[in-house]
Formats: structure tokens, sequence, C-alpha cells
């Protein structure tokens, strides 16, 4: 008997759906006959009739027992995971997780992720993070995580398993170009914190700056840095790969202090009040001196609206790899007061009109990563290089304390500057610094 009321339940579903379909009609045909709003209200209802009855199904006819909120959820994820990569439904537990995301601290690897061709992948690494430092790249695609397949698994899905304990150790195994077979590696979360900013100098007049992710106070670090060494700068490099993104605000406000006038970057959506562009104002402008900006392929969203807007403004020279192509906006909308959906409600353009979505932007000069390949000559060792050399040796000798003291300065100032030997261990990096030297000699 039991059997049977569910049957009659659902039959009884299915005439209530099929009545309303009727209805709609009826009330098309004596309405109006013409009208294109009335026929879209049918095909609403027989949308949702479709709806009510498949769920109706399945909760009598499943396997297992399924309550109706439980299908609910299901579908309601289902839909937002297929209208794109970056929307979905977060039930009370990933809201939650959400909020502790923006508003708190929590255990994690250091790394965004993305879905690039249908995998899941690495954007990029933060700098100084467990995940960088375990030797996470931008470009690799995550397998598995802790044994468990990653096909099929959005982005949050899979964030929400890579947080956790700080402390806790996690195992990811990535497939990576130019590697024969997958490679596990093993992680340790830790507490994430950023520092966005820091700078150094290359010679006696190149600042470089890099930009690690777009938070509240990037603008402000920017120009005190820049304001700070002002008087002796005569070009800029700025860094941003591996830099995954982040406030929009911010990006707009550092392209603000490079560029004097036009437009920074527009978002468009599907409704007009979803559109928006960003202006430059040139009181907002604090130099004009020769720009270099570095990018990757783990440069993404708010870097990409950086590089291309000042790429567009000829501004800058951008030089390193094609970067991820980020350029859609999202928005958190709560639904009840525990559950909310993200969803993308419009995509970003540059100033050209050129969007960056699945495309990004194209670097003026194409490097690719790795170091400079040099050969030593053996003879070419100075007297003075020698003599040096010497002194140092005889230090350790006699263990002069008034000598290391000084090498321990010298250390520490060596944090506050780029050297020769960095240089050369990241060629894009040193084509970056030959071109910034080629363009102060340009404008004299």
């Amino acid at each position: 008997m039991k059997n049977k009321k569910y049957i009659t339940l659902g039959f009884a579903a299915a005439t209530i759906a099929i009545s309303i379909i009727f209805s709609a009609e009826l009330f098309a045909k004596t309405t109006d006959n013409t009208g294109e709003d009335t026929k879209k209200e049918a095909s609403r209802l027989q949308a949702l009739a479709k709806f009510t009855k498949v769920i109706s199904i399945v909760e009598q006819y499943n396997v297992d027992d399924v309550t109706i909120e439980e299908l609910m959820d299901k579908a309601l994820q289902g839909m937002m995971s297929n209208l794109d990569a970056h929307s979905n439904f977060l039930t009370q537990k990933d809201y939650k997780k959400l909020k502790v995301q923006t508003d708190g601290e929590f255990g994690g690897l250091g790394i965004t992720v993305g879905i690039r061709d249908g995998a899941l992948t690495v954007i990029a690494p933060i700098e100084g993070t467990p995940a960088d430092l375990a030797g996470l790249k931008a470009g690799d695609i995550i397998l598995k995580i802790n044994e468990k397949s990653t096909l099929n698994m959005t982005i949050d899905e899979a964030v929400s398993i890579m947080r956790g304990k700080v402390g806790d150790p996690i195992e990811i195994t990535i497939v990576r170009k130019g590697e024969a077979k997958p490679l596990p590696i093993k992680i340790v979360r830790g507490i994430i914190t950023i520092e966005s900013v820091y700078t150094k100098t290359i010679g006696k007049d190149i600042l470089y700056v890099r930009v690690t992710s777009f938070d509240k106070k990037v603008v402000e670090d920017v120009m005190k840095s820049i304001n700070k060494k002002k008087a002796t700068t005569k070009g800029i490099i700025l860094d941003l790969r591996n830099n995954p993104g982040g406030l929009l605000d911010q990006a707009v406000g550092l392209v603000d202090l490079f560029v004097n006038e036009g437009d920074i970057v527009s978002q468009k959506g599907r409704k007009e009040s979803d559109n928006q562009v960003y202006k430059a104002k040139k009181s907002n402008t604090i130099t004009n001196v020769p720009l270099v900006v570095l990018v990757n392929g783990g440069s993404a969203s708010a870097s990409e609206i950086v590089s291309g807007a000042l790429q567009d403004h000829r501004r800058g020279v951008i030089i390193g790899e094609n970067t991820f192509g980020k350029g859609s906006v999202q928005v958190v909308l709560p639904i009840t007061q525990k559950e909310a959906i993200k969803l993308t409600i419009a995509r970003y353009y540059l100033p050209s009109g050129r969007t960056i979505q699945a495309v990004g932007v194209k670097p003026d000069i194409e490097v690719q990563p790795g170091e400079v390949q040099t050969k030593e000559n053996g003879f070419s060792i100075k007297e003075a290089d020698l003599k040096k050399h010497l002194e140092e040796e005889l230090v350790k000798v006699n263990g002069n304390d008034k000598d290391k003291d000084k090498k321990s300065k010298k250390d520490k100032a060596k944090k506050d500057i780029i050297t020769k030997e960095q240089l050369y261990k990241d060629i894009q990096l040193k084509e970056s610094v030959d071109v910034i030297k080629a363009l102060i000699i340009v404008k004299g």
C-alpha cells in the first residue's frame, strides 16, 4: 500500500503540473493573443512544471531515500555549476566557509585555482606559502587531492577539501608539462598570511615593485614605495607574475598611479545596472618614468586588468608569458540567512574594448622562464677581485668579529637589492632590466 500511495501522489503531482500548463495556455489565449510576454510566461510555467515532475518522480522511485530538501540542493548545485566555472550554489556549510575566508584566518595551502579546459588548474601559488615552498607552479593540473579525483569537481569543492586545520598534512597529485608521469606533492597546511607588496632596487636608478595579490592596501603601499625612491628612480619594473588577482578597486587604483586619463576597465553585464566604466584621473598620477610589467600564466583577474590597461594606453611594455584569462565578475547573493549563490554577472573589458575572458593578455615581448645561460672565462679574474677574495679568506682564518658584523650588515642590505647573480637566475627579469634601461636612454 505504501508504494501505491507514492505512485498516486506522483500522478497527482503530474496532473497538477498539466493543469498549470493548460491554465497558462488558456490565459494566454483569452488575455493577449499577440503578446510576446504571455508566450514567454507560458513557456516558463511549462519548464517549471517539468522540473516539479522530475523532482517528484526522483523522490519516489530513486533507489536511495533522498529528501526533497536534498534533491533541491543537488538541483541548484547542478544548475549553478553548469552556468560557468565560477558560479555555484553555496550550502549552509559552504557559505560559512566563505565568510571565514573573508573575515578571519584559516588553514590552507596558499594557492589560487581555476578551471582551464575542464581541468582543475593552479592559477598561482602565493609567494611564501606552504604550496609555494612545496614547489607547486602556475599551470600545474591537480589530478587528485588526498586520493580523491578532481574530475568533475567544482572549484569550491576543491578549495573546501584543501582548506583545513593548520599543521595537518595533505597530498596533491599534479600533472606538469614536461614531466613523464604525475607528481605527488606533500604539503602541510599553514596560516596564510600574505605580504602583498615589496620593493627592491636594481642598480642605482631602477625600482622593482612586486605585487603578489590585490588586497585592500596595494595602492597605498605601492604609492609609498614609489614616493620613497622618487628622487633616484628613472624606471620601474612592476612584477605581477603568479598574482591571482583580488580587489577590483585596487587594480584600478594601481593603473591610475601611472595613467593620466582615459578608461582603465569597464564591466558589462546583462542588466544595465551592472555596467560600469572606471576612468583614470590626472590628479592620482604620481610618476611618468618608463615602466615594464612582468606577467605569466599565473597572472589572473586584477593582474590582467592592470597589465592589459597599461598595454592599451601604451604606458608600459608587457614582458613574459600569456596571462591566465579570467575576465568575469562574480557576486555572492544570499537566498536565505544561511545559504547563497555565487553568480557571474558581468565580464571585464579593457580600454580598447577587448575581453580578457579565456584569452588573457598577450605580452609585447614573450620570454619563457629560466636562467640566463652564461659561460665563465677562467682568465677574466682581475687583480682587485683576487685581492678581495684573499682578504675574505684571511678573515675566515683570523675570525675578525668586526668584519663579521660588517658582513652581516652587508647581507641585510642585500635584501633590498637585486644582485647580478639573482638577475641571471631569472631570464624574464633580466630581459625586463635590459628593456627598461633602453627606455631610460630613449627618454633621456
